[in-house]
């Protein structure tokens, strides 16, 4: 069997110590890693599969030496100036940023979902948004069986989302700290903002839902709307999905085809109080969906109860399993 070289990019970072963990867990056939990381962590040493690794600055020449993938969890900037550099050199990167997210030519990728498009890529696969990954791996059967016509997300975002500051911010604010990050105190409060405002009243992390969902699913013009909220929660976000469909529906045959998707845990009996909680997601790539049921103020609708470890399937191991694929495809 043939063995690579895969190089993470941001290698220190909440994402990348993650994707570090899960890498250990999937134990590719992958010969040859290596770690980088900003100047001011390079030098540092991890450990890594048992062995020392010393986390090395990332340059301009850092891929001549010829890595087969790379995973960038450092930044849009970062991932701006050095993946096209990656991809010059023949590594395939896959981003976790928003960089290359709505580019055109390039893939926007959730494997459960749309793994054909992963033949296509140029050197770059964009990883979607951590709150369109979980949303979209149980919307895409849905909508291959009933056509979905309408999705109105809300979402309830842990704070790991926003990165160790964020994570800082939570913590200090149970200590009685003011906050850091967030515009408002996280403790004991629910900030309907994310990423920043647009001219239209939206946040930036609304307007990536709604385009990714599009781009994912490979509808341009799908109705699509998102208020996404922050919320005192550590890891994990929850998101509740109301979906209106072209066609009708069988409540029990639409549970049955989530229960047999792949990456998904159904959670979905009210009378014993089963139903997703962000912490039961913690530390699991599955998507688990519960409280589905009828919306019944239109002819074809559902709501659905949504929730996942936000870090790993939202970051880290969706990132991993695109490099899966790309293994598989080779």
């Amino acid at each position: 069997m043939r063995k690579y070289k895969l190089a993470l990019v941001g290698a220190t970072g909440l994402v990348g110590r993650t994707a570090r963990k899960v890498l250990e867990e999937k134990n590719l056939p992958i010969s040859e890693y290596a770690f980088f990381a900003s100047s001011k962590s390079a030098g540092s040493k991890i450990i890594f599969m048992g062995n020392e690794y010393t986390v090395r600055e990332l340059t301009e020449n850092s891929f001549d030496e010829g890595f087969d993938f790379a995973i960038f969890s450092a930044g849009g900037e970062t991932s701006k100036k050095y993946s096209p550099i990656a991809a010059s050199k023949g590594c395939v990167v896959v981003d976790n940023s928003s960089a290359f997210r709505m580019d055109k030519k390039v893939p926007l990728v959730v494997p459960e979902v749309n793994p054909c498009d992963i033949k296509w890529n140029n050197g770059i696969i964009a990883n979607p948004n951590c709150s369109t990954i979980q949303a979209v791996v149980p919307l895409k059967p849905l909508d291959d069986k009933y056509t979905i016509k309408r999705i109105v997300y809300s979402t309830y975002q842990a704070v790991s989302g926003a990165g160790k500051a964020g994570v800082d911010d939570l913590e200090n604010g149970i200590k009685g700290f003011p906050p850091k990050k967030f515009p408002y105190p996280i403790i004991n409060n629910c900030l309907p903002h994310i990423d920043v405002f647009e001219e239209n009243g939206y946040t930036k992390e609304e307007i990536k839902m709604i385009n990714e969902t599009r781009k994912i699913l490979g509808k341009p013009d799908l109705k699509v709307t998102a208020t996404t909220v922050r919320v005192p929660v550590l890891n994990s976000h929850s998101e509740s999905i109301n979906v209106e469909f072209e066609n009708d529906f069988n409540l029990d045959e639409l549970k049955e085809i989530l229960n047999n998707s792949p990456g998904i845990i159904l959670e979905d009996d009210p009378s014993k109080n089963i139903y997703p909680l962000a912490q039961n997601a913690n530390g699991h790539d599955e998507v688990y969906v519960g409280r589905i049921r009828r919306d019944e103020s239109v002819p074809y609708g559902i709501n659905m109860w949504v929730v996942a470890d936000n870090i790993r399937k939202g970051a880290a191991s969706n990132a991993i399993q695109i490099v899966e694929k790309l293994i598989e495809l080779n």
